[in-house]
């Protein structure tokens, strides 16, 4: 999971895509960067840290330009190089810039058609680079005049040879701002626009907070397999460039990856968690008539849209019973087991009061490991109640994903070939209970009715690319457990001592 975002307007948008990455922040804490472009120059300034780590005045000065982009950044196989932080850039043809959030999953593939046929150089592990060669390289066949067909055609060839989930962002030298989104939907980005100066400003980003904060009216996502193209102008071309589009977006961005007050594929995420509480609740008036909950308390901040509405459908007391610490990640995102148990306790702390002696249904957005599961069902005995239940908001996480979110190994999926009950007995809880998969997908329905298909395969398995055999997750599995990134960090410290010099900027004829 990555945020982008690209901005073309009539006034320097260097503040405005520092606004919008701020805003975007929660889908990446890794790395962040910006591309301005200027004169026929691309400015680039990226590192690894927080969007306000990375950004300083002496930063954005240099980053001239009515044009850029920007990017929030955390790893999906475990690499964690300031090396692989984005934007990037190539310089030919014309010279352009890219950023991408998601995962291409035949990247080896084309890495090794990139070297042999296309005769490009991928200098990175990252399979953005390869999106970005991919793309220059189709781009490299319209030759010396170009205009948004010819944009379009080379788009329609990325999405030919480019499988999984991916939208992307990027600049072309003196022709303007284009993006696209993969045949499926999977990964989400929108536009919109402003008037300013009576000449049309269009941003482009994963999220609608980013065009809200900066003042845009939203105009609708792009379709699956569609392209945008912005004219230097700031005029907006539009085309469907896959041969059999779907939309089947990522239905975890609705559980967990979005912020509540952002719309995607025309259904508002605060609505779709709404819903999910009340489907929750009436599973347990289903399953659990006698239910004999005191209190229900959400598992800061994702879950509380839901768990308030599933108090009150239940006719239950909502409390706010964890003090949350908003310097400390998200530890979904956080690369290693032994960092994340240690971050729980950093991050939460229980109000004794609203445990001690009470029946406590906890809630929370879904259930990866568990381990955070554990460690906060085991606060919440400490601070006195008198027995857990926890509850998800989405089904069993049991599949790994392939699509750009760094779901770890299945092995190391606390639900991946064990019961609900044998998950509540693992974490701690005197009672588990699960959202189901068909209520989820009507939770989204009921906000969007014409949301048919989603992406689930983190928790039904199926793939909705039709590529993805044992072989890949084996593959995938190496790369993305924690014993992995535990060795990639450490690589990647050794090579950090060779380069500290965090204040190197860059700029490209």
């Amino acid at each position: 999971m990555c945020g982008i975002v690209g901005l073309m307007a009539n006034q320097a948008v260097n503040q405005a895509l520092y606004d919008a990455l701020t805003v975007l922040q929660h889908r990446g804490q890794d790395a962040a960067g910006m591309m301005t472009w200027h004169e026929g120059r691309f400015l680039l300034r990226k590192s690894n840290g927080l969007v306000r780590d990375v950004f300083h005045t002496r930063h954005m000065r240099r980053l001239k330009g009515n044009l850029g982009i920007g990017h929030v950044r955390y790893p999906t196989a475990g690499s964690s190089s300031e090396a692989e932080s984005q934007p990037f850039y190539v310089n030919s043809p014309y010279g352009i810039s890219l950023a991408h959030n998601g995962n291409l999953t035949n990247s080896d593939q084309l890495k090794q058609e990139l070297f042999s046929s296309d005769l490009r150089h991928i200098n990175t592990s990252s399979d953005s680079e390869v999106l970005l060669n991919v793309f220059a390289h189709e781009l490299g066949k319209q030759g010396l005049s170009m205009g948004p067909e010819d944009i379009f055609d080379a788009v329609r060839r990325v999405h030919r040879r480019c499988n999984g989930g991916y939208a992307a962002v990027a600049i072309i030298n003196g022709y303007g701002m284009v993006a696209f989104r993969d045949p499926h939907g999977i990964r989400p980005v929108v536009f919109g626009t402003r008037q300013e100066e009576g000449r049309q400003e269009v941003m482009i980003a994963s999220e609608s907070v980013a065009l809200d904060v900066g003042g845009f009216e939203l105009h609708r996502d792009l379709d699956p397999g569609e392209a945008i193209f912005v004219d230097l102008d700031g005029n907006i071309h539009t085309q469907s460039c896959a041969d059999n589009p779907v939309l089947a977006p990522c239905i975890f961005e609705h559980v967990y990856l979005a912020r509540p007050d952002s719309i995607l594929d025309g259904a508002y995420v605060y609505g779709t968690r709404m819903q999910m509480g009340r489907k929750l609740g009436d599973r347990i008036r289903q399953e659990w008539p006698d239910y004999d909950i005191d209190v229900v308390i959400p598992i800061p901040d994702t879950s509380r849209t839901s768990a308030l509405e599933l108090a009150q459908h239940l006719g239950v007391t909502y409390r706010e019973g964890f003090m949350k610490n908003r310097y400390i990640g998200r530890t979904f995102i956080m690369p290693g087991q032994t960092l994340r148990k240690k971050s729980v306790r950093q991050k939460l702390n229980a109000i004794d009061v609203e445990f001690k002696g009470k029946n406590v249904l906890l809630v929370d957005d879904s259930i990866v490991r568990g381990t955070t599961c554990n460690e906060i069902i085991q606060m919440a005995r400490e601070a006195g109640a008198n027995k857990v239940y926890f509850a998800s908001a989405a089904p069993p996480v049991r599949y790994p994903n392939v699509y750009g979110i760094d779901m770890p190994s299945a092995e190391e999926l606390i639900a991946h070939g064990r019961t609900e009950a044998e998950v509540g007995d693992l974490i701690g809880a005197d009672r588990m209970i699960y959202q189901d998969l068909e209520d989820l997908k009507t939770a989204c329905r009921d906000v969007n009715p014409a949301l048919e298909e989603f992406d689930c395969s983190v928790f039904d398995g199926r793939y909705i690319t039709g590529d993805i055999d044992e072989a890949y997750l084996n593959n995938l599995e190496a790369s993305r457990n924690d014993s992995a990134k535990d060795h990639s960090a450490g690589d990647h410290a050794l090579v950090g001592m060779h380069n500290q010099d965090d204040d190197q900027d860059d700029d490209f004829a």
